[in-house]
């Protein structure tokens, strides 16, 4: 299964402090964010539907990437069920990510997979499973959680599989 290929501090629950670790081995937390995230009381959107196992997160999408690229890019992975992308709800322009529900599970651990870096638009692709409603105490990067950033971005927290 692909999890195995996560860091190993995803693979049953969420640790912010473990998260934003270069190593795994930080007792305290070394920047506002990683406090950010210990103390947040995130609660995961009861709204929304679908099967978490079968669900891809797409991040880093151009702007100006459309659901139909979307849909034609990923359905060669497999028959999508549902594809969400994320805009603002005022402006309704896209805010550069999406989800995308597959049939199977089976598609969804082909399109992490294959899809990941792939150039769309313009924009190298960040695919992963979705996290939101597998981790227990999963918290949102804008709450100072998620996996952190790119090396290259000059953070102290780098982890997940950009690492």
């Amino acid at each position: 299964m692909t999890e195995d290929r996560w860091f190993p501090i995803a693979k049953n629950a969420y640790d912010p402090l473990k998260a934003g670790s270069i190593d795994g081995t930080d007792d305290i937390p070394h920047d506002k964010a990683i406090q950010r995230a210990m103390s947040a009381k995130y609660k995961p959107n009861k709204a929304i539907t679908g099967d978490a196992e079968k669900t891809v997160f797409v991040a880093r999408l151009n702007l100006n990437t459309t659901e139909e690229t979307i849909e034609k890019t990923f359905s060669r992975y497999g028959e999508i069920k549902r594809l969400k992308l994320v805009r603002d709800i005022v402006t309704g322009f896209s805010k550069g990510y999406a989800f995308v529900e597959y049939c199977s599970q089976k598609s969804a651990e082909r399109a992490e997979r294959k899809a990941d870096k792939l150039i769309v638009d313009g924009s190298e692709l960040f695919v992963d499973l979705e996290c939101e409603r597998k981790l227990k105490g999963w918290i949102p990067r804008r709450l100072g959680g998620g996996f952190g950033g790119r090396k290259e971005s000059g953070q102290l927290r780098f982890g997940g599989k950009d690492r």
